[in-house]
């Protein structure tokens, strides 16, 4: 028999940035119950892991709901993915047009998605829910819409259930990202993510701009600090 998923509940992939907060924040406005994963994967980054469990403390504050649908979390520690990437090492981070740029770790979100998927299968969780997004693609393949419709359709093919994955961001750049956050919980929750977030590739947090913690000049950063300006008119 197909595994009793329960369209109530959801499984949200936080890894402690701007995208993944406020994907969580979408998830607890919709869902009676939101469950949250991460993976130690051995990311340059690192201080994201120390961000989402700031996130999901803080998140608690903003909305009672919210506090109320906040659900357990887990770890995943997923050492070794493919062979060391910019993302994993101290490679240079080089953006060039028409390949992936060296931050590219091959499979990452399919590895992600299934591991959530084989996690939430066993506790009943329907959604699986991401801040991928092709809008502001950075030449990441697994962050395409059509990838993850294809992983979705093996998912439950291989997995004989019905999962859902669920991608609110896919077709927002991040101006309009830094909108939604503020639609979902107002100032609060943009005080969270510019305060306690982490996105920047090089996992810098000395520096502290308007839009957030971060180097200022890997992609990352340009892309969140581009968005907030768009946000706020500047």
């Amino acid at each position: 028999m197909p595994a009793k998923l329960d369209d109530r509940k959801a499984l949200v992939l936080l890894s402690g940035g701007q995208d993944s907060t406020v994907a969580l924040a979408w998830a607890l406005n919709r869902f009676d119950t939101v469950e949250t994963i991460g993976f130690d994967y051995g990311q340059r980054h690192r201080v994201e892991l120390g961000a989402r469990r700031r996130v999901r403390e803080r998140i608690t504050t903003i909305n009672g709901a919210w506090r109320d649908r906040l659900g357990p979390d887990r770890l995943a520690v997923l050492p070794a993915i493919g062979a060391p990437t910019a993302m994993t090492s101290e490679a240079p981070i080089i953006v060039s047009g028409g390949e992936p740029p060296s931050t590219f770790l091959p499979g990452r979100n399919l590895i992600f998605f299934t591991y959530a998927a084989a996690w939430g299968h066993g506790r009943g969780l329907k959604h699986l829910v991401g801040g991928m997004c092709e809008t502001d693609f950075s030449g990441y393949p697994d962050c395409r819409d059509d990838t993850l419709k294809a992983l979705q359709a093996a998912l439950n093919l291989g997995m004989d259930a019905r999962f859902a994955i669920d991608t609110p961001l896919m077709w927002i750049d991040k101006g309009a990202t830094w909108a939604l956050a503020h639609e979902l919980g107002g100032q609060a929750l943009v005080d969270l993510i510019i305060e306690e977030t982490h996105t920047c590739y090089l996992g810098t947090r000395e520096a502290r701009h308007a839009w957030g913690y971060g180097c200022g000049t890997c992609p990352a950063c340009e892309l969140r600090a581009k968005g907030y300006l768009a946000w706020r008119g500047t």
